[in-house]
């Protein structure tokens, strides 16, 4: 105790220029908007590398698992694929009709591949984050989604990363549908468990059963028609009694997401516009 008091007092004019310098340092950062921003935005890339570090560490020790769920997901796809094919050709006499759809599909947009690096659970509006950017070709507005089904949103873009607003967060509103019924609504999350989330304002009239595929709506640029959410797993009535909420069982495990897609949907986007348009012109006639 006495060398270290001896210690402290011989070298108390270097703790006294230290602390000086960090109550400067932090003085010109919080007043200064310039340097605040520089600081800023230097602080999320070294942030975005010590992310980027984490996450390839946890990924390599969970690629047996990963491989695990591609290997049974790429089997279950292969199974669908060829049971709609034969059931196409039975019908049609085409067996090459299926083949045709889906090029045409995948021509209508491109996809950038990304690694989630950080990614939260446990808040009301979780983000996350991956390490793909505008030099990628991600914009704001963008879809994203997993082998297994829709994660989100991107919200945020710098150069080489990009922050989604996931379907875990209470400001993501996503439009769905019930396959094969045509009844949709939107997605919504209200904390609690991370494998749920409510398909709001489905009709009354609507006719559908406890398991039906809930998939993207397609009514908006943000993701094609189709891309899968989940599982029907309760039905209760909304607020006010005038729709039905039903209980979804999401198909992405957030808690192991480590590979995601981010869907450039531009052709789309470029068709709602004009519909907009269209829309705009007939309302402007009608006034």
């Amino acid at each position: 105790m006495r060398n270290l008091l001896e210690f402290l007092a011989k070298y108390n004019h270097w703790f006294v220029f230290i602390l000086l310098e960090v109550i400067s340092f932090v003085l010109l950062f919080q007043y200064n908007s310039y340097q605040g921003s520089v600081w800023f935005s230097s602080a999320n890339v070294v942030a975005g590398k010590f992310y980027e570090w984490d996450a390839a560490v946890e990924q390599f020790f969970s690629l047996t698992q990963v491989n695990r769920e591609l290997t049974q997901r790429n089997a279950w796809l292969e199974h669908e694929v060829a049971v709609m094919q034969d059931k196409i050709g039975e019908l049609t006499g085409d067996t090459t009709w299926l083949e045709r759809q889906q090029m045409e599909m995948l021509e209508a947009y491109k996809v950038i591949p990304a690694k989630v690096i950080s990614n939260s659970l446990d808040k009301p509006d979780n983000f996350i984050t991956i390490d793909k950017g505008s030099t990628d070709g991600v914009r704001k507005d963008m879809g994203v989604a997993s082998g297994n089904g829709v994660v989100g949103i991107v919200y945020l873009v710098s150069s080489h990363y990009s922050v989604v607003i996931p379907v875990l967060n209470s400001q993501s509103h996503i439009s769905c549908k019930i396959q094969k019924r045509g009844y949709f609504g939107y997605l919504h999350w209200t904390g609690g468990a991370v494998d749920e989330a409510y398909l709001e304002d489905i009709p009354r009239h609507a006719h559908f059963y406890l398991g039906d595929e809930v998939v993207t709506s397609g009514y908006s640029s943000l993701f094609p028609a189709g891309i899968r959410v989940g599982k029907v797993l309760h039905v209760y009535n909304s607020a006010d009694g005038l729709s039905y909420r039903l209980k979804v069982k999401l198909s992405t495990d957030f808690a192991n997401l480590r590979d995601v897609n981010v869907i450039d949907n531009s052709q789309m986007e470029e068709r709602l516009e004009i519909m907009r348009a269209a829309q705009d012109s007939i309302k402007t006639k009608d006034n």
